[in-house]
């Protein structure tokens, strides 16, 4: 299964976009995370960590843009690669979310540690599936 089909749309801003409207916006949409964007292609990442640490490095969180407190150079992954590819893509880049790009570099959405989760899921139902229509005298233990 291409990681391009577990993404979903990416909420974005710029890196001029103040502090509390990305806040807003994280609000406003349920989100732990925005991609930071320039010509469609990711060049950072806002996540609601980043803004909890702001809020102890700033005096005037007004004046704070998006730049001064995104990881710049976010990892991404390629909308083909597998999604045996994702967990591993995250485990070396140490990231919970990652923005998922297409040949030219442009965001296509964002991928994240729940959708490793819940293909995960979906994976090991398929697997206990086969093992019950396979081994009539299997019971599972609960």
């Amino acid at each position: 299964m291409p990681v391009g089909t577990l993404a979903v749309d990416a909420v974005t801003a710029r890196k001029n976009t103040p502090l509390p409207e990305l806040v807003e916006l994280m609000r406003t949409e349920d989100l732990g995370a925005l991609v930071i964007v320039e010509a469609d292609k990711p060049v950072g990442i806002v996540t609601d960590r980043d803004i909890a640490m702001a809020m102890a490095d700033f005096q005037d969180l007004e004046a704070v843009t998006a730049k001064q407190v995104m990881s710049a150079d976010p990892v991404t992954i390629h909308q083909d690669a597998t999604a045996c590819d994702l967990p591993a893509t995250m485990a070396e880049g140490h990231v919970r979310r990652i923005p998922v790009v297409d040949d030219t570099g442009d965001l296509v959405g964002i991928a994240t540690l729940d959708d490793v989760v819940a293909t995960v899921g979906r994976m090991l139902e398929d697997i206990a599936t086969v093992i019950e229509s396979q081994s009539p005298e299997y019971e599972p233990t609960e």
